[in-house]
């Protein structure tokens, strides 16, 4: 049986220009902030802005960058009121940023961070309601983020970074501990709904280009796992890079018979809608191979597309990263956007996994695992650029940064 717990934190933790990751901000956004009115100070002949109508309020205040809003809640009470009230959250609030922010932490064992606003170009201390590890599978879709924990595979969450709101739910059961597992993430138009797809794969016995693999889906209406569908693939098996997009998952794939292949990765995809109980066994045909030899391969949803982002691997070292390039699927082919500037791409490595990236809305994050260089890619202005310098800072040589990208929102579901 299922068991949820939603949580609300007494309020957002996060301040700009902390130099110091332990440090826990000012928390300027505050669920039961009380506030004191002071019309002693003012003069008899001053207009207050309390005259405008709430509706004219809430115009300006949903004109603001979603940071400032955060502080504008602290003015007065009329604007702390409104910026808490429902009708806010769920219409104006809604259409506040467009672009998408980064969260960037390292292992460390306190779930603090820092939080880079692209709008405002600026760098916030911020802290998640729980422990986040770099080895958890994570999934944004629509302001809300999935968690997995991957070495455990028992716990999920479903959070609001930003009014830090989250259900906690169980992983689906399985009768074996998986080999891969991948996470997708999807949240519907109306926001109260959302899909939760967990593709785990293993070997078949003692064949090593057998693979079985099981796709579970959560539904969140009915707050339950639907019985999972089951599958089998000869030649390539699922990894752990997914993402759910127009209602269709895509699963990155990897071939087991490297010699037939020059082009190690391919994609499947497996319709949510569709009514089939199993998958039954996958070709070589149902597999769109990936535009090249691929490193570090992520898969994600910007702009409603399927985009692929990876290293470009040398012929004859597939292993080496020659470059980064960004991809958009167009039916069964791929289009290459752009490539990554060779003098940006010395910053990330030449070996494979040694950097992470992950997009939504209009913006695509590369960072590498080894230090806190963000470099952003403005899919609608075709721009590359990096984020301003972020002060994290490693407390041991060998610590992992990593991050995940959301869209910031005031309401939850």
């Amino acid at each position: 049986m299922d068991f949820y717990n939603l949580s609300m934190e007494g309020g957002n933790s996060w301040s700009d220009d902390e130099s110091d990751i332990s440090q826990k901000g000012t928390g300027v956004f505050i669920p039961n902030l009380g506030l004191i009115d002071n019309d002693g100070n003012q003069e008899e002949n001053s207009i207050s802005i309390d005259i405008l109508p709430d509706d004219m309020h809430e115009k300006i205040l949903s004109r603001l960058p979603l940071s400032v809003i955060f502080k504008a809640s602290c003015v007065c009470k009329k604007w702390n009121e409104i910026i808490h009230s429902k009708k806010f959250t769920l219409s104006d609030a809604s259409i506040l940023s467009d672009k998408t922010w980064y969260f960037m932490f390292t292992s460390s064992a306190e779930p603090v961070g820092y939080l880079y606003d692209p709008g405002m170009r600026k760098w916030y201390n911020f802290e998640l309601p729980f422990m986040v590890h770099h080895t958890w599978k994570i999934s944004q879709s629509c302001g809300l983020v999935c968690f997995m924990d991957d070495e455990t595979s028992k716990d999920m969450y479903i959070c609001n970074p930003i009014t830090k709101e989250y259900e906690c739910l169980k992983s689906p059961s399985s009768p074996c501990f998986p080999v891969y597992n991948a996470l997708a993430f999807s949240v519907g138009q109306s926001n109260s709904e959302y899909t939760i797809s967990v593709i785990r794969s293993m070997q078949a016995s003692d064949d090593f280009f057998l693979w079985n693999f099981s796709v579970h889906v959560y539904n969140s209406n009915e707050k339950t796992w639907l019985p999972p569908v089951m599958g089998a693939m000869r030649g390539w098996r699922p990894g752990d890079v997914s993402v759910i997009c127009n209602n269709v998952l895509y699963v990155l794939v990897f071939c087991t018979r490297p010699n037939e292949f020059q082009n190690l990765h391919g994609l499947v995809t497996y319709d949510l809608a569709s009514t089939k109980s199993s998958i039954g066994m996958l070709r070589d045909e149902s597999v769109i191979l990936a535009p090249c030899a691929l490193t570090c391969g992520r898969l994600m949803n910007v702009q409603r597309k399927v985009v692929l982002v990876g290293g470009i691997g040398r012929p004859d070292r597939p292993g080496v990263i020659k470059g980064i390039g960004i991809w958009v699927l167009d039916g069964n082919l791929w289009t290459e956007i752009t490539r990554m500037p060779h003098k940006f791409v010395q910053g990330f490595g030449e070996l494979d996994d040694v950097f992470a990236s992950s997009g939504g809305g209009d913006l695509i994050y590369i960072q590498s695992y080894g230090g806190t260089a963000l470099l952003v890619y403005d899919m609608d202005k075709r721009q590359w650029f990096w984020s301003q310098k972020c002060l994290m800072h490693k407390k041991f040589p060998l610590e992992i940064f990593s991050g995940f990208c959301f869209e910031p929102r005031l309401q939850f579901m």
